[in-house]
């Protein structure tokens, strides 16, 4: 049997292929580069086990129970009842770029980190079906791949699932995943992975609340800065599906899976002859470096993206919690000379503004101004606050509509429904089916006309439910897979439209957080939920996928409108810096103090939102639960910020020495603490020494290793360190 092996490497990172000359690729080894993949294949031969399968098994690109694989498979539908276990011949493996004389990709043999990546792209055939398989090793150490079937036979193809999916060695022993609910997203557990499946499956219609975001497994203890971890994102804002499964007769030559992909409804993907389908795009990250170092490979990948947002990013004033629905022009623009006061550069006006939206139950889908309101339309209020040199954002709901609405009294038939009957009502709303080309038409020449009159900079996009019984009327067809692409041909053909248009993925706060959705809007709304304490663990664990300039977080009021519970304004503006900030809150009604507080917390957000937002976040894995440590530092190590919390009392007197992540223990640094946010109160007669100071040089190695004193602060409390290097 002729063999060979096709071998990416980049960033520390390598994945080695096994190609046979019957059947489909296999994955070797993904994870640590190999600067020498010598023996790989044979060291990686796997045995047959005793009582099962008589000869040995390799788990393929696509596993099915034709090659042995009892789990989840990779592939699986049928020819209309005819089931199909396929038996695939590869056709062609193409590398990019092309392979060196050693086997790996690329000219000659490079060294740990130091590849560039590339692509594999395979093309294999079975009976009345073809498939492409496309594993993308990126600069950053990140692998993106998705598969393609496209049925070759006169019979339509029905597909249950198609995954993409990886192999797993047998030091992951534990699996980490999120989960939440409105106002409480982004919420970790753990569990040990042991035999059988964890799986997380969506069928929200949209990402959800409680997605995970990644699907994590990894070495036992794994966390933030270290162990090693493997991890999976599907770009998808549908239904979808993670999972890790470990099976007591292994996965051939691999130990366990990690697996993701779409979650198709049954008959949701039909294929007459020549049709095809792709899975989205899996994100797989691998890193021995904790959480943080997995989650870098991401953000790195997504800073270079063409389209990623290059400017700075603006401050904003958003009005939602300073006036609701009640839209008065002289109170606006109060509040717009108030925010520019204080150095915000965007105000965005949220919902109220259109016909018959005096509250959430009517009105939602007639996108025409309401002129019982604004007599004159938004110009008087938009050309004040351009007036102000301030940019103009505008709050839509574009997927939904009222029953209490011209829209659907004169379209009922466009909502996403069976025929006779809704679905459950949700935020006394309904999902219009913008697969209809008129109910697309409508919701798209409405949005054009707004853009286009206005000419806002920003659309906070929100999408308030999720989809329950989504079925398209009259055929009765599952609807959510349509849906959600005429939701991307939506967004994509209004970008189009209007180039320069910034959009906000806003989901009832983080309901839809994903690279799906990012890759058409610039930013997400992480959570409805301002309080800084909920949002000190809910950003953390969002910037497991998303850099923080991608992650909206306001300064809401005193008091939080979704908790109810009261913190200062110190600690309400340091849980909102280290994102791209702003303010939700009625700042006419402020104190002098407070907004001199305000403006001097944005002037210091604008002085470090270059680092913030080109830099390495990091997080400390505390050993006490009462306190957070996260930071981000420059790609250069040259200069760092990072926020202390602390979120409970502690059974400590004092914090004791605290130890900074992510240094370079061969520099300097002018360490200082930052008051610009605000002086939090302490539990203690007399400061550290440096701290009383205010700054002090320290070498990185001692910050990392040994840990500076900080003062024990009050709960709710916060402070800001910035690191320059001497």
């Amino acid at each position: 049997m002729t063999y060979r092996t096709v071998r990416l490497n980049a960033a520390g990172t390598a994945l080695v292929l096994g190609v046979p000359d019957d059947g489909l690729p296999h994955v070797l080894h993904w994870g640590a580069d190999l600067p020498d993949d010598t023996g790989l294949a044979a060291a990686a031969s796997p045995p047959a086990a005793h009582n099962g399968i008589d000869v040995p098994t390799w788990m393929s690109l696509a596993p099915t129970q034709g090659e042995g694989w009892r789990g989840h498979p990779g592939i699986a539908g049928h020819h209309e009842g005819r089931v199909t276990f396929p038996a695939w011949t590869v056709r062609s493996v193409t590398v990019d770029p092309p392979e060196g004389p050693d086997g790996g990709a690329g000219a000659g043999a490079p060294g740990p980190g130091d590849g560039a990546g590339g692509a594999v792209t395979v093309l294999a055939g079975t009976a009345g079906l073809e498939l492409r398989c496309e594993l993308r090793l990126e600069p950053s150490g990140l692998v993106r791949a998705r598969n393609t079937v496209t049925n070759t036979d006169d019979a339509p193809w029905t597909l249950d699932s198609l995954l993409v999916t990886m192999p797993l060695p047998r030091e992951a022993g534990e699996v980490l995943d999120l989960t939440g609910r409105w106002c409480r997203e982004r919420a970790p557990q753990r569990q040990d992975l042991s035999m059988g499946t964890r799986m997380r499956a969506s069928r929200r219609g949209r990402t959800g609340h409680d997605a995970t975001l990644l699907l994590t497994a990894g070495t036992p203890g794994f966390g933030f800065r270290h162990g090693e971890v493997w991890g999976v994102h599907t770009a998808w804002s549908g239904d979808h599906v993670h999972l890790a499964e470990r099976l007591p007769e292994g996965a051939g030559h691999a130990d366990a899976v990690l697996a993701g992909g779409e979650l198709l409804h049954p008959g949701e993907v039909r294929l007459a002859r020549g049709e095809s389908y792709s899975t989205p795009w899996v994100f797989l990250s691998w890193s021995d470096q904790g959480l943080d170092g997995m989650s870098s490979r991401i953000h790195r990948w997504l800073r270079a993206r063409p389209g990623h947002p290059s400017s700075p990013r603006p401050v904003v004033l958003n009005t939602w919690e300073a006036v609701y629905f009640d839209h008065d022009l002289d109170k606006l623009r109060r509040l717009a000379d108030t925010a520019a006061r204080i150095g915000a550069e965007r105000f965005v006006l949220d919902d109220g503004w259109f016909r018959g939206r005096r509250d959430d139950t009517a009105g939602l889908g007639d996108w025409t101004v309401d002129t019982g309101v604004w007599p004159d339309g938004l110009h008087p209020l938009f050309d004040h606050v351009r007036s102000l040199g301030m940019e103009v954002g505008l709050w839509v709901e574009p997927e939904m509509a009222n029953p209490d609405s011209d829209l659907l009294r004169a379209h009922p038939e466009w909502v996403l429904a069976a025929e006779g009957r809704l679905p459950p009502p949700s935020r006394s709303q309904q999902l219009l089916d913008l697969s209809r080309p008129e109910a697309f038409r409508y919701v798209f020449e409405h949005l054009d006309a707004l853009v286009t009159e206005y000419r806002p900079d920003y659309l906070k996009w929100d999408h308030n439910r999720d989809l329950l019984e989504p079925v398209h009327a009259p055929t009765g067809a599952a609807g959510t897979h349509r849906q959600t692409l005429a939701v991307y041909a939506l967004l994509d053909r209004l970008r189009e439209r209007h180039p320069g248009l910034e959009i906000e993925s806003c989901s009832s706060g983080g309901g839809r957080v994903d690279l799906g959705v990012l890759e058409r809007t610039d930013r997400v709304w992480a959570s409805d939920c301002n309080d800084p304490l909920e949002r000190l663990a809910l950003q953390r664990w969002t910037s497991l996928l998303l850099p923080p300039e991608l992650v909206g977080s306001h300064v809401g009021g005193p008091v939080s409108h979704t908790t109810g519970r009261a913190a200062d304004l110190s600690f309400r503006c340091l849980a909102a810096l280290l994102s791209h900030t702003g303010v939700e809150w009625d700042i006419t009604a402020c104190t002098e103090d407070e907004l001199g507080a305000l403006a001097s917390w944005i002037s210091l957000y604008k002085e470090l939102r270059p680092l913030l937002h080109s830099g390495d976040p990091v997080h400390a894995d505390a050993p006490d639960p009462s306190e957070q440590l996260d930071g981000v530092v420059s790609r250069d190590g040259g200069e760092a910020v990072f926020r202390y919390s602390r979120l409970t009392t502690s059974a400590r007197a004092l914090p004791g020495r605290v130890r900074l992540p992510g240094l370079r223990e061969d520099r300097v640094y002018r360490l200082a603490w930052r008051r610009e946010a605000g002086r939090p109160s302490t539990l203690q007669q007399a400061l550290p020494a440096w701290f009383a100071d205010g700054e002090a040089a320290v070498s990185g190695a001692v910050l990392a290793r040994s840990g500076v004193q900080l003062p024990n602060l009050n709960p709710s409390q916060a402070l800001l360190l910035h690191l320059r290097e001497v």
